[in-house]
């Protein structure tokens, strides 16, 4: 009897482990984030991760010179909007003391001696997309203009949406550790957004007379895509050269 007892106390253990393993949910590890730290001209240090096959900076870029020491004409918020308007060569603008970065024209990007730090580049539309497929965009959502995806953005954002405005849908995962803060933008009118609920990237690729750039909004989950023209504000994100 004591044989049989411990028989079935043995085999309903056995399968009451089979059940309870049977309704855990499965355990996804995070992912691994690889990250550095990269120097500009000015002497700034700004974190670094590795986005898929990509080496991306992790803050928005704050430099106000160019590589070769060649200063970059600064435009203040309290200027006349004119005075941004009618800029012609490359300058930046400072939102909040430069907070989350330095909003810069296109000027700045197009300029051959080249704003990113050494060994560095402002990255390409594609490379955007690129950035965009690793964290769950299909190819064709890609290609699109206006919002697209669904909850990328969030995966991009400042963990618990750090910096962000409260109570708005954006709620930052920080997967890849890309810690996107709200830069915020300069319109090329010289109007400027002091909400703190944007942000706004270039890229290095152009579409005849404007550029294309990124954006994220503290309503939006998704990630704009679109062209606009150059003489806009926004931050820079730079990519390591291959």
């Amino acid at each position: 009897m004591r044989a049989y007892l411990n028989s079935f106390i043995r085999t309903s253990a056995i399968v009451v482990g089979l059940i309870f393993t049977g309704c855990q949910e499965e355990v996804i590890p995070p992912r691994a984030i690889e990250t550095s730290t990269v120097t500009d001209v000015d002497g700034n240090v700004y974190k670094t991760v590795k986005i898929g096959n990509q080496w991306w900076m992790a803050e928005n870029l704050k430099v106000t010179r160019f590589n070769d020491s060649s200063s970059v004409a600064f435009i203040s918020v309290n200027a006349l909007n004119s005075e941004w308007q009618n800029a012609m060569e490359a300058a930046y603008t400072s939102l909040n003391d430069g907070q989350y970065g330095l909003l810069y024209n296109y000027a700045v990007v197009e300029n051959t001696k080249n704003i990113a730090p050494e060994g560095w580049h402002v990255p390409t539309d594609e490379e955007w997309k690129m950035l965009e497929k690793e964290i769950g965009m299909s190819t064709e959502e890609t290609q699109s203009l206006g919002w697209r995806g669904s909850i990328e953005a969030e995966k991009l954002t400042s963990l618990y949406s750090v910096g962000w405005p409260e109570g708005t849908a954006l709620f930052g995962t920080d997967e890849i550790g890309f810690n996107a803060k709200p830069g915020g933008v300069r319109v090329f009118n010289g109007e400027t957004n002091f909400q703190g609920n944007t942000a706004f990237w270039w890229t290095a690729t152009t579409n005849g007379n404007e550029a294309w750039y990124r954006y994220l909004d503290a309503n939006q989950t998704r990630i704009f895509r679109q062209h606009t023209y150059k003489g806009y504000g926004m931050s820079i994100r730079c990519v390591k050269n291959n």
